[in-house]
């Protein structure tokens, strides 16, 4: 691969993790590594490249001082079709095992979250939070104010419960995160397995 080809490749990479946000010429030089003016020319190319190609789904768009991948404006309707009618997905094992901490621990940070399962879980929380399975409660004091997470009336609905004391009960004071996780999945996946 020459130059030009990684530089596309990275850039596309950068755009389409960044999702919405976009970077800016100045970051995408950052991130890459690139002279600004090479990035400015490879994303003219790239646009172009896109543009001109009928399979192609995607391009390059300049939204107020940063680049985004953006769907091509004649896929539209199908775009539509699609937010209309979500299809049905379920929920990958680090969603429930964060769901399941969140559930029988909340209020709780982020960071706490990640403390206890060991990995981090932004993205888990991100598709919880979409799903509306769970938000933002509030706000630690002190330096950062980091976020506080808890269940919604919608984690209530979907699993059938008045109020969130009705989650089984979990024996013993000091029970293990992962028997936690492992008695509230159970819940979970007879719920999902009754939703099919």
């Amino acid at each position: 691969m020459n130059n030009s080809t990684t530089l596309k490749s990275k850039i596309e990479s950068l755009l389409f993790v960044i999702g919405e946000d976009g970077l800016t010429l100045e970051q995408i030089a950052q991130l890459t590594e690139a002279q600004t003016m090479d990035v400015q020319n490879t994303l003219a190319e790239m646009k172009r490249q896109f543009d001109e190609d009928d399979t192609r789904g995607i391009t390059i768009k300049e939204l107020a001082g940063t680049y985004q991948l953006i769907s091509k404006a004649e896929n539209a309707s199908v775009i539509e079709k699609m937010v209309e009618n979500p299809p049905a997905q379920s929920l990958s094992q680090a969603a429930l095992e964060v769901l399941a901490i969140v559930a029988y621990k909340q209020p709780i940070t982020r960071i706490e979250i990640e403390d206890l399962r060991g990995v981090k879980c932004e993205r888990a929380l991100h598709t919880l939070a979409q799903k509306i399975l769970v938000q933002e409660v509030g706000r630690v004091d002190g330096t950062g104010r980091a976020i506080l997470y808890g269940t919604t009336n919608e984690f209530l609905n979907y699993f059938g419960l008045n109020r969130i004391e009705d989650l089984p009960v979990l024996e013993g004071e000091e029970v293990d995160v992962e028997e936690e996780q492992d008695l509230f999945m159970s819940k979970f996946q007879e719920a999902f397995a009754v939703e099919q």
